[in-house]
């Protein structure tokens, strides 16, 4: 029962992480099909079938969490922070995956099949889930691995989701998430936007 409430927060991060590379996987879709031709003759704004599949793909990392947990709800988990616990972990959650869905959106109009997306995605999120404190208290692990999970931006994310939902949220793991994302938007966004712009 202790695990379980160790354990769900951490599953969830995971879920959404990978979830992100659907937004890549979509938009590799989208130009192999010639899409681009269709929206090139339309009077949208530019940037819109980017932006909205985002969107889209938001919804779609936050329905997933729902499913998580609540199998984690029917097996024993109980967030001591209650509703707004959760809600609050699923938005750090959705804003540092939004981050994330940048890179594989990159991703997704450098290779040419939607497979080719996935197993470059493996090659990002496993390592990053996995050598994380999604399964396991580093605590419990050599010194060298404490440092290399300490790096990890999953890590800190998922103390702040755990925090947030039990109630012992730590400001400073909230706030590396944050300037994490930022971070990753800053760099990825324009460049995205700019190979969109290419591409069409």
């Amino acid at each position: 029962a202790a695990y379980l409430q160790f354990l769900v927060p951490g599953m969830v991060v995971q879920t959404m992480l990978f979830l992100t590379v659907y937004t890549g996987v979509g938009l590799n879709t989208d130009i192999t099909k010639g899409l681009y031709d269709r929206f090139r003759s339309l009077p949208i704004w530019q940037p819109a079938p980017i932006v909205g599949a985002l969107l889209g793909d938001l919804t779609r990392y936050g329905l997933a969490a729902c499913v998580v947990l609540t199998v984690g709800f029917l097996l024993g988990f109980r967030p001591e922070a209650g509703i707004v616990g959760v809600l609050l972990a699923l938005l750090l959650m959705l804003v540092f995956t939004s981050a994330v869905s940048w890179l594989w959106i990159i991703v997704g109009m450098l290779v040419r099949t939607p497979e080719s997306v996935m197993t470059t995605s493996f090659l990002f999120l496993f390592p990053l889930t996995f050598v994380s404190n999604i399964f396991v208290d580093p605590t419990t692990m050599p010194g060298w691995m404490q440092t290399v999970v300490s790096l990890n931006p999953v890590t800190h994310l998922t103390s702040a989701s755990r925090g947030l939902m039990h109630g012992q949220a730590v400001e400073g793991d909230i706030l590396w998430v944050l300037v994490a994302a930022a971070v990753l938007t800053v760099v990825f966004a324009p460049v995205a936007m700019v190979m969109y712009r290419r591409e069409r």
